[in-house]
């Protein structure tokens, strides 16, 4: 998935445009309103996480929310990794639907309700990574698994 084809090229700020660096797109601030290059960074899925994987020309451009400007980088959008009813294989969709609940203190909280998805949001079951780390308090069958949104066509 992370081939030559879903590589975008957006603006990041110079001081951490670096090759490897991932990041969480929050989407557009009040600033951006008048910029004229802001087509070029709001290209990102706003909750996405995204790894920087190329350089471009290295180009600097004025920016109101980064004090040493940005430059153009190349990114990929990287998977989800998140726990999915165990019943489910790889390459199956899914409609993601957050279970309610109140066990905040369980080690795999943070898995069961990724900050990358909305809900109602569909995604494909890209690969299964394994066995959940812990029991659910709930006792739902679970593993863990890489999540893909599914591409819009």
């Amino acid at each position: 998935m992370n081939g030559e084809v879903n590589k975008i090229i957006t603006l990041c700020g110079k001081s951490w445009a670096k090759i490897g660096v991932e990041f969480i797109f929050l989407g557009a601030k009040p600033e951006c309103d008048n910029c004229k290059i802001k087509k070029a960074c709001l290209r990102l899925r706003e909750g996405a996480k995204y790894k920087i994987v190329g350089l471009r020309d290295g180009t600097v451009q004025e920016c109101a929310l980064h004090e040493d400007g940005v430059i153009a980088v190349e990114v990929v959008e990287l998977p989800i990794i998140a726990l999915v009813d165990s019943n489910l294989a790889e390459g199956a969709k899914m409609r993601y639907e957050e279970r309610v609940c109140d066990h905040y203190e369980c080690s795999m909280f943070n898995l069961c309700h990724p900050v990358e998805l909305k809900e109602g949001e569909m995604v494909v079951v890209g690969r299964i990574i394994g066995e959940a780390p812990d029991k659910c308090a709930l006792g739902f069958n679970v593993v863990v698994a890489e999540l893909q949104r599914e591409l819009s066509q």
